[in-house]
């Protein structure tokens, strides 16, 4: 029998990676619901070619272009916010969350509140409303499943096991394009230079946030939230062949890895078909062609996300919601040329360094107020310095 699936994000890379599965297995799924943010002819097009029963764009200026694309094929066709939660909250056996940024916050709670199977690939939900979030996941009953490729490994390393047998979970870091570049380097580092992945392709956000270190600074407190076990014991380390994804010590000395190659359609076929597992196109992970596996402590010095990223998360409350509202607004600063890829962090630290942070949010209401004026005050701080 056929599921449905409704994709949040259908034109983003991690909607086509999952297209690309669905369009290969079609007689198991029907696509119920896609999104997209502005790319209304692609969006359409997908529409179109899958049979999906509604199609929404999050940018209303762009719904006149999807009416007109999609006229005579039966698709619905919707605009707006609260056409996005609609959407995300309909009848579905997963919904796949990959709506980059705090715009996908509404709209991945508008699943959870239905209890649906959440395939979260956006890192912000839990990053920013963790608490907020993780409750309501037990209280509606909803599952939620990580695409994030580490935060996926270590849910596949936990299959059989237990948290509490739990010593240490580890997530590894490509270490970006910028690795081996000197302080001097990288503040003149280009968007274009910090953007060229190695291993990974992905959007230009997530790109500098590989860059930056900010990526897994941000998936070390979602991996808090997934798996709750002490900050203390989740651990960072940089993998510059992005082969072993990530990795769990349990307690009797036992280390589980889960490798793969760097192709967001492993994890991703991996919520699809769980908890089985399906056929992609991936070719077997050749060990010997890859020659050798190296690991490297982190350079916070150079790269100091991950220390902000953790002394956000120890303080809890208010702290990781500001810490990803400030890294966004910098990101956004840095690719449109108007901050040294340096400043990244150090915008960040000044936000989070300011004081006078807000009471931890109870409500999705709080933490987008929290989001809002922690993205204003980034704003002013990049324009006074």
């Amino acid at each position: 029998m056929s599921r449905t699936i409704t994709i949040l994000g259908a034109t983003g890379s991690v909607g086509a990676s999952t297209l690309d599965l669905v369009r290969r297995n079609r007689e198991q799924w029907q696509v119920g619901a896609l999104t997209a943010h502005s790319r209304a002819g692609e969006l359409a097009s997908l529409a179109r070619e899958f049979g999906a029963r509604l199609a929404v764009i999050a940018d209303e200026t762009q719904f006149p272009a999807l009416k007109e694309a999609l006229a005579g094929s039966g698709v619905e066709a919707a605009a707006g916010r609260e056409a996005l939660c609609e959407a995300a909250a309909r009848p579905a056996d997963l919904v796949m969350a990959a709506i980059v940024g705090c715009a996908g916050l509404a709209p991945v709670m508008a699943a959870i509140e239905q209890g649906r199977t959440v395939a979260l690939a956006n890192k912000e939900a839990l990053v920013s409303a963790g608490e907020v979030m993780t409750a309501a996941v037990e209280r509606h009953g909803a599952r939620l499943l990580p695409v994030d490729s580490e935060h996926n490994a270590i849910f596949q390393c936990l299959q059989g096991g237990r948290l509490d047998e739990v010593r240490s979970i580890t997530l590894t870091a490509s270490g970006g394009p910028l690795r081996t570049w000197t302080p001097a380097q990288l503040d003149a580092a280009t968007p274009a230079e910090a953007i060229a992945h190695p291993n990974w392709d992905m959007g230009a956000k997530i790109s500098v946030d590989s860059a930056t270190m900010f990526n897994k600074g941000l998936e070390l407190i979602e991996a808090h939230h997934l798996f709750p076990i002490p900050l203390e014991r989740i651990r960072i380390l940089v993998h510059p062949q992005s082969v072993i994804h990530s990795m769990v010590e349990y307690r009797d000395g036992s280390t589980l890895a889960q490798l793969g190659p760097s192709d967001m359609r492993v994890p991703i076929a991996s919520c699809l078909a769980w908890p089985e597992r399906m056929e992609t196109p991936m070719p077997p992970l050749d060990l010997a062609a890859v020659g050798e596996l190296t690991f490297f402590e982190p350079d916070e010095a150079r790269f100091p996300a991950t220390a902000l990223a953790r002394q956000a998360a120890e303080a809890g409350g208010a702290a990781p919601a500001v810490l990803n509202a400030a890294n966004e607004i910098a990101v956004e600063a840095f690719l449109a040329g108007k901050i040294a890829f340096s400043r990244i962090a150090l915008s960040v630290r000044s936000v989070l360094e300011a004081g006078n942070l807000p009471p931890a949010p109870r409500t999705l209401d709080d933490v987008l107020m929290i989001d809002e004026a922690a993205r204003a005050m980034a704003r002013e701080r990049l324009e006074v310095r």
